[in-house]
């Protein structure tokens, strides 16, 4: 028998003062508290049976895969494209405190249709990439374990997925908060369970 554990982790906090949709925009690091998060999440995989290190490659990403990386140096790190945030047409732009600006007509109309969505990228295709990143992990880590450092959402929706819920749902009750795991555990290749723990907790301002 042949187990596998694939932990998907979310990045820590990101230092962003003017409220931006950052999107897939690079640049944006972890702020001093994220980086504590980061550290935490170190010290969480320390012990750990982990033989495959898989990133978003975006910097608040890898930012936070850092310190995971450096508790296992044997391990090269992989950025993978595929567990990157999702697409968002108000990516680069704020939208005010509770994203009031949504109320103006032309945001509006981005936001006509939450199915689609029409605002960003297909909700399937989220899964599609995140479901094969997550498959690839486990074959990679026969009777071990992977970390996949990746955003809210697309997490959010692999287990959406995993769960068989609808993927239209209320952004503020996700279950995926900052340097939070969400873990997929296999048997022989199999999906048997997801677990999910915040191993900064402590931290949350």
């Amino acid at each position: 028998m042949s187990t596998a554990v694939v932990h998907c982790v979310r990045h820590g906090q990101v230092e962003n003062p003017d409220g931006v949709i950052y999107g897939r925009l690079d640049g944006f690091a972890l702020t001093e508290l994220g980086q504590q998060m980061a550290a935490r999440l170190g010290e969480h995989f320390a012990n750990t049976n982990i033989s495959y290190l898989v990133t978003s490659p975006l910097l608040r990403a890898t930012q936070t895969m850092a310190p995971i990386a450096a508790r296992h140096p044997q391990i090269e790190v992989v950025e993978d494209p595929r567990v990157i945030e999702v697409t968002n047409v108000f990516q680069g732009k704020s939208l005010g405190k509770h994203h009031w600006r949504l109320l103006l007509p032309p945001n509006l109309w981005q936001i006509r249709n939450p199915i689609k969505p029409s605002w960003g990228e297909p909700y399937r295709s989220t899964v599609t990439r995140m479901r094969d990143a997550i498959k690839d992990a486990a074959r990679h880590c026969p009777d071990a374990e992977a970390v996949i450092v990746s955003h809210e959402l697309p997490i959010w929706l692999a287990r959406l997925a995993v769960e068989h819920r609808p993927f239209v749902h209320d952004p503020r009750k996700r279950e995926a908060r900052l340097a939070s795991v969400t873990s997929f555990h296999y048997i022989n290749g199999k999906l048997v369970n997801l677990t999910y723990s915040e191993p900064a907790a402590d931290l949350y301002e």
